[in-house]
């Protein structure tokens, strides 16, 4: 059997698509999320689904520790678990942006050390984190997660170099728009219909499955090959 990969985020969009495509090329999976339901309605096989809140260290090193015992080290962990508020920082609830900030960046921060403590010790693996082009562009609306994003991104850059002597590849993803629910966390209708017209105007966003091919894309090089980074957006969108 292939080695085992782990994602977080993964009862829609972009995680259950990488469950999926994983699952597609034979390895076992460990899946991650707050619904359980929805990661048990992908039907995949040789999987294990850990009802698990990223923000919580605890729960996320003891699904790994499940899922190894089952399956063995774990060589992956796609960290895709993400939240998208949108709103102007001036009105917008702190509640909102304090949520981001905890499944965006401690949950990545989260995920990321428990993979380590793995990885070390088996001497390989990658971890690949999903940020965002909003990690590297501002956008309207978007203060506190470009916040997010950003750190992201960079927390990435340094942990590769932190961990680059221990054959441990370190990976991120920055798609545009992308056709998933994270729009729906956003709790303005307005704003969320103008998203929605604007990714009319660019003839669409990506759909998961492009974000996907890059993921799989960085993780079946060679292990001796990092991927650093992989942006990608629908042609049509401009910034």
């Amino acid at each position: 059997m292939k080695p085992l990969i782990a994602i977080t985020g993964a009862s829609s969009g972009i995680g259950a698509a990488a469950a999926a495509s994983f699952s597609e090329s034979g390895h076992p999976l460990l899946l991650l999320a707050r619904r359980a339901d929805r990661m048990a309605s992908l039907g995949l096989p040789n999987t294990i689904i850990a009802e698990v809140d990223v923000r919580d260290r605890a729960a996320l090193q003891d699904a790994v520790a499940d899922a190894e015992t089952q399956y063995g080290p774990l060589d992956c962990l796609v960290n895709n678990a993400g939240l998208m508020q949108l709103g102007e920082l001036a009105s917008q609830d702190p509640v909102e942006y304090e949520a981001m900030v905890g499944v965006n960046i401690l949950g990545v921060l989260n995920g990321c050390s428990v993979a380590l403590a793995s990885m070390a010790e088996a001497g390989r693996g990658t971890i690949i984190n999903v940020s965002s082009l909003a990690g590297r562009k501002a956008y309207p609306n978007h203060v506190a997660y470009v916040g997010t994003k950003f750190a992201v991104t960079g927390l990435t850059e340094n942990l590769r170099q932190e961990v680059a002597g221990s054959n441990i590849r370190v990976s991120v993803v920055e798609p545009g728009a992308v056709e998933t629910e994270l729009l729906g966390h956003t709790t303005s209708s307005d704003l969320i219909s103008g998203y929605e017209q604007w990714k009319d105007s660019i003839g669409g966003a990506l759909d998961a499955d492009a974000v996907v091919r890059a993921i799989r894309y960085i993780y079946d090089q060679p292990q001796s090959v990092c991927i650093r980074e992989v942006v990608l957006a629908s042609t049509g969108q401009e910034g």
